[in-house]
């Protein structure tokens, strides 16, 4: 018998949810379940009737991270598992890259537990839709293995000092304290959790895909950009956008009062 599939698909018109299926590991990112991932993240970027991801998982927790057991059995290869170890990590930041760089919206729906690069996967998503009974935690430290690459997505959504604290202490943080603390959007009951993250990725599956694929690029790019180099490149952007078809029409319809009618 075939195993089931690590990463499931389910198309309501404009979104996609993929939802990880690994829940009796408890949604444990082991290396075939990223890699899993990104062929699916990679297939949606080349649909063109596709707008917007949600990004979700079965069972109790969402992600608990890396698959320790994987990890550790690999201490027995000849070189005590350093290059299984590095084709991990780089899978893992081709994978948190790969949403970044995503042409479209990717929502995180977090229904349970995400830790370690758990947490750093719903960081790396564009927004986050928490369960009241989600927490997060990056406890690397706990085992003597600090969470370095989920620093990278965490310092990202963060203060520093606010990363710093999850990253020393490893602490459990509610999902009322992670919405506090930007790492996400909104809490919703559980019964609520599914319904409310579909209807937000409906309102951006509504906007035009070509104007919010533009936005999306352009905000990963300034942030890393100084001042005046930020504001140089997003009058580019916007130069470019303004000779865009969405947004003659979406002008015209604002000026003529009257919905705009996006192109296909």
């Amino acid at each position: 018998m075939s195993s089931p599939p690590l990463v499931l698909g389910d198309r309501h018109g404009a979104v996609l949810r993929l939802t990880l299926n690994r829940a009796s590991a408890r949604n444990a990112l082991s290396l075939e379940l990223m890699e899993a991932l990104k062929t699916e993240l990679a297939t949606a970027a080349q649909l063109p009737d596709l707008h917007v991801i949600v990004l979700a998982a079965d069972g109790p927790t969402f992600s608990s991270g890396h698959d320790l057991k994987e990890m550790a059995a690999k201490r027995s290869d000849g070189d005590k598992g350093r290059a299984a170890y590095a084709r991990i990590f780089q899978s893992c930041s081709e994978l948190m890259m790969a949403i970044v760089h995503h042409p479209l919206p990717v929502i995180a729906e977090v229904q349970g537990i995400a830790t370690a690069a758990g947490c750093q996967l719903v960081a790396s998503c564009d927004l986050a839709v928490a369960s009241s009974a989600a927490r997060f935690a990056t406890p690397g430290v706990n085992i003597g293995l600090f969470c370095s690459t989920p620093m990278v997505a965490l310092s990202r959504n963060l203060s520093r000092k606010h990363a710093m604290a999850m990253l020393l202490t490893a602490d459990m943080v509610s999902a009322e304290e992670a919405l506090g603390l930007g790492l996400v959007n909104k809490v919703l009951p559980p019964e609520l959790l599914t319904t409310e993250t579909m209807a937000l990725a409906e309102r951006i599956a509504a906007k035009p895909r070509a104007t919010v694929r533009t936005g999306k690029e352009a905000f990963y790019r300034q942030l890393e950009l100084p001042l005046s180099e930020a504001y140089a490149y997003a009058s580019q952007v916007m130069t470019k956008n303004m000779l865009a078809t969405e947004a003659e029409e979406g002008i015209c319809a604002f000026l003529e009062k009257r919905p705009p009618n996006w192109p296909a």
